[in-house]
C-alpha cells in the first residue's frame, strides 16, 4: 500500500514537472537568483532549455550562473570547464534574440572571466570581444548598470596590463583600442548612478579612485558599498575586499 502511494506521488510531481513551460523553470529561476540561490536557478534554466532550445532567456540566464558558479571553482581545470559553458551558452543566447542587452552582457562576463584565468596571449585575443559584447549591450540599454560594470572592468584591466600583455596585442593586433583609468572610473560612475545597489561596483570604483591616487573617494565608495544590502551570493565576499582595500589606503 505504502509503495503504490508512493508511486502514485511521485507520479504526480513527474506529471506537474513535464507540464510545466520553458518560461515557467525561467521564472523559478529568477527568483531562485533573486534568493542567491545560483546553483538552483542554474537547475531552472538547464531545465528551461531542455523543454526549449529557443528561449534565450534560459540560455543568458543559465550563462551567468555558470560564469558565477565557476569563479568560485577551486581548481583551474574546473573554472575553465564553467566558463566555456558560460560562453557557449551566452553566444547562444544572443544568436536567439539579438535585440537583448542582457544576452550580449552574459557574453562580456563569460568572456572576462576566461580572460582572467588565460595567458597574455589568449588574454589580449579575448579582450576586444569583451569591450564589443559590452559596448553593444550599452547600445542595446544604455540603463544596463551591469554591461556599464563591465565596460569599466575593460578599461581597468587595459590600463594594468603587464609588459608580456602590452607586448602580445601589439604583435597580434598592432595595439588594444583605448582603454585607460580615467574611462574606467566614469563606466563604474554610470553603473553607480543607475544601480546605487550594486554592491561590485562600490568595490571596483574604490579600486579605480585608489589607482588614481584619490584615496578619499576610494574610502567614501568603499565605505557605502560595505552598507548596502548583499543582492548576490558574491557579494559577502566583495565586502571583504573593500574592509581590506580600506585597511591599506
Amino acid at each position: 500500500m505504502k509503495n503504490t502511494f508512493l508511486t502514485l506521488c511521485l507520479s504526480i510531481i513527474s506529471m506537474v514537472t513535464f507540464a510545466q513551460s520553458a518560461a515557467d523553470f525561467v521564472k523559478k529561476g529568477n527568483a531562485a537568483l533573486a534568493n542567491m540561490k545560483e546553483s538552483l536557478a542554474l537547475d531552472y534554466y538547464k531545465k528551461a532549455i531542455a523543454k526549449d532550445k529557443k528561449n534565450d532567456a534560459a540560455y543568458a540566464g543559465a550563462s551567468l550562473m555558470y560564469s558565477r558558479i565557476g569563479n568560485r571553482q577551486k581548481t583551474k581545470k574546473s573554472k575553465i570547464a564553467f566558463f566555456k559553458a558560460a560562453k557557449s551558452h551566452a553566444l547562444v543566447a544572443v544568436k536567439l534574440k539579438s535585440t537583448s542587452s542582457f544576452n550580449y552582457y552574459t557574453a562580456a562576463v563569460a568572456m572576462g572571466r576566461m580572460a582572467l584565468i588565460s595567458g597574455s596571449k589568449a588574454k589580449v585575443a579575448a579582450s576586444r570581444d569583451i569591450k564589443k559584447y559590452a559596448e553593444k549591450a550599452i547600445k542595446l540599454n544604455p540603463k544596463n548598470a551591469a554591461a556599464w560594470n563591465v565596460l569599466g572592468k575593460w578599461n581597468y584591466a587595459v590600463s594594468n596590463l603587464n609588459f608580456a600583455e602590452k607586448a602580445a596585442a601589439n604583435m597580434l593586433f598592432g595595439g588594444l583600442p583605448d582603454g585607460d583609468i580615467n574611462k574606467a572610473v566614469k563606466a563604474f560612475e554610470k553603473s553607480n548612478s543607475l544601480n546605487p545597489s550594486y554592491v561590485l561596483n562600490y568595490l571596483d570604483l574604490g579600486k579605480a579612485y585608489a589607482q588614481q591616487n584619490k584615496k578619499s573617494l576610494a574610502k567614501q565608495m568603499l565605505q557605502k558599498g560595505l552598507k548596502k544590502s548583499n543582492g548576490m551570493f558574491d557579494d559577502a565576499g566583495y565586502k571583504k575586499e573593500m574592509k581590506l582595500l580600506l585597511s591599506k589606503l
